[in-house]
């Protein structure tokens, strides 16, 4: 099992597997039909008031994740959907909305699973 992550605004490709949105807002300026995704885990994405607390900030970035494994942690089976995929498929990409690519949800959200079920990484 393998978590590869991909930008909404990126092209799909086949070798994506199965593709996973993990953002609680639909990524602007993007149809629906052009994103391509198997699963919307919203319950899995940060809060609001979270979200815009991070803002993106690496100097939030170790707190933002403390404070996001607790709310997923406050929300009984906001994961299960995401590990029933991570174990039915080789490779589940988690589609991220963000210009940021090294500090954003979906990265951290890798993190939490792979610790959690030691997935490999990539």
């Amino acid at each position: 099992m393998t978590i590869a992550l991909k930008r909404a605004y990126d092209p799909p490709a086949r070798s994506d597997g199965c593709r996973v949105l993990v953002e609680r807002l639909w990524p602007r300026g993007v149809r629906k039909e052009d994103l391509k995704i198997d699963l919307w885990a919203k319950d899995a994405a940060p809060s609001t008031e979270l979200r815009r607390w991070f803002g993106h900030d690496a100097d939030r970035w170790s707190e933002f994740k403390r404070r996001y494994r607790a709310e997923l942690g406050s929300r009984p089976g906001a994961l299960d959907a995401l590990r029933e995929r991570l174990r039915l498929h080789d490779t589940v990409t988690f589609v991220f909305a963000a210009k940021e690519t090294r500090f954003n949800n979906a990265v951290a959200l890798k993190e939490i699973l792979e610790g959690a079920t030691g997935v490999r990484q990539t």
